[in-house]
């Protein structure tokens, strides 16, 4: 060895060293055994949580696109007022809002009433008056019943209104037909058809709630069971009413609102034909719109 040789530098140094592990054997069973133990614990997180029940190695599609198209059908005969028939469009119309389907259960009969010029009922504030200037030609009677026509007459002997075009006489009290009963309690029969076809985007993959049938008389005939016929779009009013809690009776007088709620949740690890959509019904409000 010559001591004025020059010695390798550090970084060349660093390249020949040799390094190894060096291990300590516990041999101590209480030790071992919480060893093990943690190890099962993360193994069994993994394997039972993260795989097997929330399913972690899959993907989610949480934006799906939905379309949904319904018809309502069906015909009930009311007496009040005179027999008369009301079919889909008549129940149905106007239309309350997007989303909604409305369908008209009940109706207040207003008999001999017809479109005319009369007095003002003086429960609407802005239809009384004292003389013609109260009254200008043509303006609406705010919360009232018609179009104003210049003239204030005399409603009985103590109240004066203005004259309105509109349904005449307004003197509703001798007139109104109001049932315990709902008018249109036969619309409990009444049948809604439901399309919904959802498309998950991320996957290419879409699908209907409609039964692929080459039979055209089946939707005709089916109605929704969630046992027998699962898989028929066409749903009582009684029994989507029923589902919700409520009686079919209680709610058509005077009126609620339901949710239908069509919830998919298809694991496209198995076959297309188990994925297939979950209703449910639910009480929003009840004396919806009665007025």
């Amino acid at each position: 060895f010559d001591p004025g040789a020059a010695m390798p530098g550090p970084t060349c140094g660093s390249l020949l060293d040799y390094k190894t592990a060096k291990f300590s054997l516990t041999r101590n069973r209480r030790v071992g055994l919480l060893h093990r133990l943690l190890q099962l614990s993360a193994l069994g997180y993994l394997l039972g949580w993260v795989l097997l029940l929330r399913k972690g190695y899959q993907e989610r599609d949480t934006a799906p696109r939905v379309a949904v198209v319904t018809k309502v059908k069906g015909a009930v005969a009311a007496e009040a007022a005179g027999r008369r028939l009301w079919d889909a469009a008549d129940l149905t119309w106007p239309p309350q809002g997007e989303n909604v389907v409305f369908l008209v259960t009940n109706f207040i009969a207003t008999v001999q009433q017809a479109q005319g010029t009369c007095p003002e009922s003086p429960s609407v504030l802005d239809g009384t008056c004292t003389e013609d200037a109260d009254c200008p030609m043509g303006n609406p009677v705010v919360h009232g019943n018609g179009i104003k026509t210049g003239k204030c007459l005399m409603f009985n002997a103590t109240h004066s209104t203005c004259e309105i075009y509109g349904w005449c006489p307004q003197d509703l009290t001798l007139l109104v037909f109001f049932s315990r009963k709902s008018l249109l309690a036969e619309a409990e029969n009444f049948t809604l058809f439901i399309k919904n076809t959802v498309h998950f985007t991320k996957f290419n993959f879409s699908k209907c709630n409609t039964l692929q049938t080459t039979d055209p008389s089946y939707f005709r005939s089916c109605t929704y069971d969630p046992v027998f016929n699962p898989s028929c779009p066409v749903f009582r009013v009684r029994d989507m009413v029923e589902a919700a809690g409520e009686n079919f009776g209680d709610l058509a007088l005077l009126g609620g609102s339901i949710r239908v709620l069509i919830e998919w949740n298809c694991d496209l690890d198995h076959s297309t034909t188990q994925c297939q959509p979950q209703y449910s019904f639910s009480l929003q409000d009840t004396k919806y719109n009665f007025r």
